[in-house]
């Protein structure tokens, strides 16, 4: 017998709605929702299996429920859950963010247009790739000119840019796309998987893929071009001139080898709850929202795409309101913790 409904937010950010009963989901929703079920071997998902070594996830009067906490701590993943709205969101943990690093593989990233239209960094999978993240609620969206001028000076060397807008809704990117109109791709990723999968905690932050998929240049902050220089403290030209290198002959700095540095689960997990409001802020609940962003800031305190990218989500001042400044002033008086440089 059904006793509600939980509105599940899975690892790609999609929604799905689960039913269940007595606390438990479902278990032929849970597998139609996220393609993972429970077999003699353990949980499946095609080819892969993740044994159970005796954990048990399901119900103990019912093998057809699920526990949705032991369930994804076997998956490796983290879950954020809101009660009072019957809403729960998954996250990779730090230690699956671990293993698939090991790769050094650039991870999938498959978004949307700020009209819908599939974009998949992949698909420009055999180039030197710079994949560029930015957001409405950040001086960046003036800098998507910058960028085009660097894709033109550097297409006939093969070089594809890819940009990512961290925002809560697409309409919020909508007038510095058009106003750009870039030749690049730009895609909206409201639910910042893009953040997540490659470690970005601020924006304008850059990634560098090489021909084969591998990450040769880990998140960094590059500005498109100098017109916030003062507020940076970072020369857009230095990276610029270090991706020319890369680009034309195959120079990496040395700054490549750093790895980026690693979330905790704690952090991660901020990020799930910052989902969750994403998904409260669209539904008109703006107190549900900023109840979930209370919680991810907990969590991740110097993590701006949540900070600053709820202030906006929320209908705050982003640039100029007290609650930004104060923030600022913290974080700058704290040495910019998590505001890697180019070099």
């Amino acid at each position: 017998m059904l006793s509600g409904v939980l509105t599940l937010i899975d690892a790609d950010g999609r929604m799905h709605e689960i039913p269940t009963w007595a606390g438990y989901a479902e278990a032929d929703a849970l597998t139609a929702a996220t393609g993972w079920k429970l077999r003699s071997a353990g949980l499946c998902k095609d080819d892969v299996c993740v044994p159970l070594f005796g954990r048990n996830v399901t119900s103990p009067a019912d093998p057809g429920l699920i526990d949705l906490d032991a369930w994804a701590a076997a998956l490796g993943l983290l879950v954020a859950h809101d009660a009072d709205h019957d809403i729960s969101s998954l996250m990779p943990s730090a230690g699956w963010h671990r293993m698939a690093a090991m790769s050094g593989k650039a991870p999938a990233l498959d978004l949307a247009d700020v009209d819908g239209n599939p974009l998949s960094f992949g698909d420009l999978s055999g180039s030197k790739r710079v994949l560029v993240t930015w957001a409405s609620w950040c001086g960046c969206r003036h800098e998507l000119g910058g960028w085009q001028a660097l894709q033109d000076e550097l297409a006939d060397a093969g070089v594809k840019l890819f940009s990512v807008a961290l925002d809560a809704d697409p309409e919020d990117a909508r007038p510095w796309i058009e106003a750009a109109s870039p030749s690049y791709p730009v895609a909206i990723d409201s639910a910042h998987v893009t953040a997540e999968r490659f470690g970005i905690t601020n924006v304008p932050s850059v990634v560098w893929v090489d021909e084969d998929d591998n990450i040769v240049k880990p998140p960094t902050i590059a500005p498109g071009d100098n017109q916030f220089a003062e507020f940076t403290q970072i020369d857009a030209e230095q990276h610029h001139d270090l991706l020319r290198a890369w680009v034309r002959d195959g120079v990496l700095p040395e700054c490549t080898s750093a790895e980026a540095p690693e979330r905790t689960d704690d952090e991660l997990l901020a990020l799930a709850h910052r989902r969750i409001a994403g998904h409260h802020q669209r539904a008109g609940r703006t107190d549900a929202a900023r109840r979930q962003l209370a919680v991810a800031l907990d969590l991740a305190p110097w993590d701006w795409t949540v900070r600053r990218g709820g202030i906006a989500m929320t209908g705050g001042d982003p640039f100029l309101g007290e609650e930004f400044t104060s923030f600022w002033e913290k974080w700058d008086a704290s040495g910019r913790p998590g505001y890697t440089p180019t070099t």
